[in-house]
């Protein structure tokens, strides 16, 4: 296989809710390197499609970029936020991710479902009205 620079030789996501996902890719480059890929993906409101934001991370930076994004979520669950139940997050994508059907779709809403009351269905009878029996 030629290698180009946008080869992935590895690739994870996370589901954050029902319209955005975080993509986490290793790249080879031409010349056997690696860098590493952060992917926003958002699905747009209007329309089809979605919106997706880039981070380019290189080997020189994993360092300083793991320990500071360790220290500011750190600094948040600690300083701001302590009280916070960070877990329910977890709890409540498992069971989100639990809900959907095989195609990855979720359930359809209560307010999506209609129900047919029996004075809104219609005669698909072609028979007369004398032969109906009220």
């Amino acid at each position: 296989m030629e290698n180009n620079n946008r080869e992935s030789v590895y690739s994870t996501k996370v589901r954050a809710g029902k319209r955005r996902t975080y993509f986490f890719d290793v790249r080879q480059t031409k010349r056997d390197d690696y860098y590493i890929t952060l992917t926003e993906s958002t699905k747009r409101y209007e329309g089809e499609g979605y919106d997706r934001h880039k981070i380019f991370l290189y080997k020189e930076d994993f360092n300083r970029f793991q320990q500071h994004l360790n220290d500011t979520i750190d600094h948040v669950k600690t300083e701001l936020l302590p009280d916070f139940d960070y877990e329910q997050y977890e709890r409540r994508q498992a069971e989100w991710e639990a809900s959907l059907d095989e195609n990855g779709n979720p359930p359809p809403r209560p307010e999506d479902t209609v129900k047919e009351s029996p004075a809104s269905k219609e005669s698909t009878s072609t028979d007369s009205e004398e032969d109906m029996s009220w």
